[in-house]
This record gives C-alpha cells, structure tokens and sequence, in this order.
C-alpha cells in the first residue's frame, strides 16, 4: 500500500471524512531504533476524543488512538471489480431478500421489518436499506417492540465492504449495545459457467412443487414448520432439485434456486453426509443454472457463513467471488419489553 509521493508520509483524513473509506497506517511499535506499521482499510464510523473507529470489509471495527497515525487518505468507495456481474450491495440485498421472503413484513419508513415464526434469521430480522422516517432511537424502540409482540429476539441485518453499505449503521448499532452473531457472505457469479459444469445432472429432477421427500434432507428444520414452507416456496420463480437416496430415504442431495430477473439465488444445497465429495452438490447447482438460464437468468448469487470453510471452498472453486458481507445485530435483551 503506497502513502508516499516524494517519500512523505502524510495524514490526509479530518473527523470530516466520517462515512468514507479510508486507508490508513498506525505505528504500532516503538519508534526507535526500528517502527513497526499496520495499515487498516475500511470506514471511518467516527473520530471523537483522539480515537477513531474503522469497520473493515469484514464488519471488524478497528479501534485506533489518532496520536498513533502516521498516514491517512480516503480511497474509492469500493475496488473496481474484476470478476463476477455487475451490481451494487443495495441492488443485490434486495434481490436477495425477494429469494427469501418472510411471512410477514411490514415498513418502516425505508426498512423492512421481517417475520416468519423464528425460521432463519434472513426471515426474522429487518433489512434497513434507507431512511426509517424518524431518529434512529426512535425506530430502534419500535424494531425492539415489534418483535417482542412477535415473541421474537430483535435482529437488525447490515451489510458491509461494498458501495452503498451500512458500516456507519453497524457502528451505532454497536455504540447502542446491540450485538454481532453471526456473519456471512454474499457471492456472486456469472451463470453460463456454472450450468457449462463437466457435471453429471442425469440423476437430478427439478420441480416447482415443495415436498416432504425434499424436506427430508434439509437441515435447518427438524419439523418442518408451516413459517419454513412458506419462506423456501416463496420468490418470483422457485425450483427445486432432488437427487434421490437409496431405499426410497431421504434423498441423496437437494439444492433450490429463485429466478429473479437477470438473478439466480441458490440455497438449501445438502448433501448426505455419506454422500459428499461424490459431485452430487455441483450436480444440483448445475442442474438448477441450466434450468435458470432458460428462464433468462445470467447472473448468480448465494448467502454462506464466512466460517463455513468446505461450502466456500466448493463455490469459489466454481467461479463465485465475495461480493459483500452481512451481519445480523441482535438487540441488548435489558431493551426487550
């Protein structure tokens, strides 16, 4: 990272840079007889009584005292992409969210205040794109409210590390006690490449209709609730792909992808477990891009925690790339009615 022209190193960003993208460097040794440097790049949240606070792409806030700068600049909002549609983080969140829709939502303002009796946190949480049409306080009150009649914790869903995104909303999320738990990435990718896949699909079948032989191998619901149907059937335009099991069982593996102009979504993507490694998940995915490139669909997009090492490693090696990442900020519970 190059702060110098002629061999200087200058601070370039004032407490008036809030909400821009900074690159930064701090002396984290001693000065004498040999500094050592770290350099941060992210969002400047704030800069109050000499310390300034950046979130990284990550969501990680980095805490920095200002007498530690040695350098500082504002750089673009986000890199310029090399791979991968184009779209920005506002554009995708929504499509996103119309993938997986919730039971219920109601508006606030700008946000979206999503219920769907607990099933997924996407579901039950809101989706802040915009202005909630009052302070912040205010519409946090009537977030925390509005779950609590719900018998549901409060969860605020905030993207970072892309243009458009929300780092100055998770700082005052954070400065207001609220919590990060859990974090995961949206990937994004063309989709001719992926239903091009050497994959053999002979033994999957795709459908329009959910049923309790795919239910039977998703994971995130045991019992399958009326909330969890209505959210996997719900979108533009669903499908669902099965490859069966032995013996009638549960099947071998599933996938779902929602067909959403220029956009295809996929999730549910399960193996059984004795079944992995056999090509069976780029089966379903290839099965399903095939059957969206036929509805018009060009562009491809999933959601996987960050932390889901074997899942990232399967779809980066299929052409998806980090577009940004997402966090779900759960209330203080001392602000639970």
């Amino acid at each position: 990272m190059d702060f110098t022209t002629g061999g200087r190193l200058e601070v370039r960003i004032t407490p008036d840079d809030v909400g821009k993208r900074v690159s930064v460097r701090v002396l984290t040794g001693e000065r004498e007889p040999a500094a050592t440097f770290t350099d941060v790049v992210g969002v400047l949240t704030s800069w109050t009584e000499g310390t300034l606070a950046i979130t990284r792409r990550t969501g990680e806030a980095v805490r920095l005292a200002e007498s530690s700068l040695v350098a500082g600049k504002v750089v673009p909002a986000a890199p310029a992409r090399r791979r991968g549609p184009a779209a920005n983080a506002p554009e995708l969140d929504r499509v996103v969210a119309r993938g997986w829709p919730p039971v219920v939502g109601e508006q606030l303002g700008e946000w979206t205040l999503r219920a769907s009796g607990g099933f997924t946190r996407r579901a039950n949480s809101v989706l802040p794109l915009g202005d909630p049409g009052m302070d912040l306080d205010a519409a946090l009150r009537r977030v925390i409210e509005w779950y609590a009649a719900r018998e549901l914790p409060a969860y605020i869903q905030v993207s970072t590390g892309a243009e458009g995104t929300q780092e100055l909303l998770a700082a005052e999320l954070e400065s207001r006690g609220w919590t990060r738990e859990v974090s995961a990435q949206i990937r994004i990718a063309a989709l001719a490449p992926i239903a091009d896949l050497d994959a053999d699909t002979s033994a999957v079948t795709l459908s329009r209709r959910l049923d309790d032989t795919w239910m039977a191998r998703y994971q995130r619901s045991a019992e399958p609730s009326p909330e969890a149907r209505a959210v996997l059937s719900g979108g533009p335009s669903v499908w669902f792909a099965t490859i069966a099991g032995e013996g009638g069982g549960a099947p071998a593996a599933i996938g779902r992808c929602v067909v959403d102009g220029r956009w295809a979504g996929f999730a549910a993507v399960e193996t059984a477990p004795e079944r992995r490694r056999q090509g069976l998940a780029k089966a379903v995915m290839t099965a399903l891009a095939r059957k969206a490139l036929d509805e018009g669909a060009s562009a491809a997009y999933l959601q996987v925690e960050t932390d889901n090492g074997g899942a990232n490693a399967l779809y980066e090696g299929m052409g998806f790339t980090v577009h940004h990442v997402y966090h779900h900020w759960r209330a203080p519970r001392e602000d639970v009615p």
